[in-house]
């Protein structure tokens, strides 16, 4: 004896829409907490050398500070 099980759903109209739509902006705000994160710029300026760090006017531990210059008050 042989069973089939099928299970298709299809995305269309309006559930359709809700779903991409949802996934954009699932895509988006992911995006935007990595760009908001600056992890990358941090990992480029630990990556350099102490002496081109100094040619920036940088010690390694400023690096932090010179990221998140913008969001301190001093």
């Amino acid at each position: 004896m042989t069973f089939f099980t099928t299970n298709i759903s299809t995305n269309t109209g309006l559930s359709g829409f809700f779903s991409k739509l949802a996934d954009r902006m699932t895509t988006g705000m992911e995006g935007h907490a990595h760009h908001m994160s600056r992890r990358d710029q941090i990992e480029a300026l630990e990556a350099k050398s102490d002496a081109e760090l100094a040619e920036l006017g940088l010690k390694r531990d400023q690096i932090a500070y010179h990221v998140f210059h913008d969001l301190f008050y001093a």
